[in-house]
């Protein structure tokens, strides 16, 4: 019998490369905007996979799948400018 993966250990499996992608981000270019968005757009994409596969929400209805998403877009989009603002008055 041969193990086939589900979607929740393909999820786990993305979200902990994802994690290692954004730490090895983070310690070789600390502080450059083009990190700083890079690694608000992989929280993005961790953020969308946990909603979609942990909380179940691939199978919700679509106007519950856009407001989440509307929701987490949001947070990323706020955090990205607060990072734009501190680059462009430093």
């Amino acid at each position: 019998m041969r193990y086939q993966p589900d979607r929740l250990d393909l999820t786990l499996l993305a979200l902990i490369a994802l994690a290692f992608a954004t730490m090895a981000l983070t310690g070789a270019a600390h502080g450059l905007p083009l990190a700083n968005g890079t690694v608000l757009a992989i929280a993005a994409i961790k953020g969308r996979r946990i909603l979609l596969d942990y909380l179940d929400l691939r199978t919700a209805p679509p106007i519950w799948r856009g407001l989440i998403t509307a929701w987490l877009m949001l947070i990323v989009g706020f955090a990205w400018s607060v990072s734009a603002v501190s680059v462009l008055l430093s």
